[in-house]
């Protein structure tokens, strides 16, 4: 469920405390006639705490920091950002 964890912008300088959910899913690509699985983190994390979300922001969960590496998306009821993730 969900964590404690502190949002950085950029990575650097002061930040955010906010809640996170971390979700560590296999993801399934399809390339030609191949199949591709891969280790993704994905993080859920509100907006009303972090209003803007962006690729190089930094979420610290316990003893691990994730990196945001996609551009994030929101909910259709624009209340939770997705953002795939990985542990730096």
């Amino acid at each position: 469920m969900a964590e404690d964890a502190f949002h950085r912008v950029g990575g650097i300088g002061a930040g955010t405390i906010t809640r996170a959910i971390r979700r560590a899913s296999d993801q399934v690509c399809s390339f030609n006639e191949g199949r591709f699985v891969s280790d993704t983190i994905m993080l859920d994390v509100p907006t009303a705490s972090v209003p803007l979300l962006a690729v190089g922001d930094t979420i610290e969960m316990g003893a691990s920091i994730y990196e945001v590496r996609a551009d994030p998306v929101r909910d259709a009821d624009r209340l939770i950002w997705t953002a795939e993730a990985r542990e730096l």
